[in-house]
């Protein structure tokens, strides 16, 4: 009996990856049968000369431009706000923090990674109506008010693969820096940081992966559809989720469906391009620390 077992559990386990490098196959075939047939300087940029919109400002009215310009500026703006305090939380738990401080401090960051993105929608919302009715009555949705929202968001993401990052490391390395003479804050950011990078960029492609994609929060946060290029942070904008998902529950033809799909797969291309740029970025610090 126990052989069964154990020829059953082989099964699984070499069956689980299949299944998931499967899926992910089936789908993004799926998505490049659909979308690539859409793909066209037109999708991007309408009727207007891209050498124009690129220079010129012209402005985009029936392309995804505006959206992808929106996206970029959504995640560059979020992730600046949340990655800096999330590493820095991470190494303030693991490092220094009192045993009374961690584990609350724990428990309401893992309790923050459970919050729904709607929820966080909702509280951005309920954030400039008490906003309106107190101190700041000309106040509005926009840019900022989403990247505040996805930054609280994906905070977590950070927080949590720092602390396991150098958590992991082996407790002998504590050793090296007052040995050489340094103090708690240099043996951490000139020994363990180091060494832990793979770890917390891992937390950062994960945040700037969810950044990007979540359309429950800008919702109810400032994105509208036709809204432009945002001129400043305070601006209402256009994403690509939000694209996608208005294209897809509002599309009249099938040309509009298609071009639901051309931006789907211009997001996950968009994505995909980030997620370099973070790689890219890790093996230059590994390369210069290291």
């Amino acid at each position: 009996m126990s052989r069964i077992k154990e020829h059953l559990l082989s099964i699984v386990t070499y069956a689980a990856p299949i299944i998931v490098v499967g899926a992910v196959v089936l789908l993004l075939g799926f998505l490049c049968v659909k979308g690539v047939p859409s793909l066209s300087v037109a999708l991007i940029f309408g009727d207007a000369s891209p050498y124009d919109v690129l220079f010129s400002g012209v402005p985009v009215f029936d392309g995804i431009w505006p959206a992808c310009v929106g996206t970029l500026y959504l995640v560059l703006l979020s992730c600046s706000l949340s990655i800096p305090v999330g590493i820095m939380t991470g190494i303030y738990l693991t490092e220094f923090a009192p045993e009374k401080l961690k584990r609350p401090v724990t428990f309401l960051t893992d309790l923050l990674a459970g919050i729904p993105s709607i929820i966080m929608g909702l509280f951005g919302f309920s954030l400039i109506l008490l906003a309106r009715k107190t101190i700041f009555p000309q106040a509005v949705t926009g840019l900022w008010l989403s990247a505040l929202c996805i930054a609280v968001l994906i905070l977590p993401y950070c927080i949590n693969s720092t602390v396991i990052a150098l958590s992991s490391l082996p407790e002998d390395l504590k050793l090296i820096g007052p040995s050489l003479g340094f103090s708690p804050v240099q043996s951490t950011f000139y020994i363990r940081i180091p060494l832990a990078l793979r770890g917390i960029m891992s937390g950062v492609i994960l945040s700037i992966g969810r950044a990007s994609e979540d359309t429950a929060v800008i919702l109810l946060t400032g994105v509208v559809a036709n809204a432009g290029v945002p001129r400043n942070i305070f601006d209402k904008y256009e994403a690509l989720p939000f694209k996608v998902y208005y294209l897809a529950a509002q599309f009249q033809s099938q040309a509009e469906l298609a071009q639901g799909f051309g931006t789907a797969l211009i997001l996950l291309l968009q994505t995909t391009c980030l997620f370099l740029a973070a790689h890219y970025l890790r093996r230059t610090m590994e390369r210069k620390w290291l």
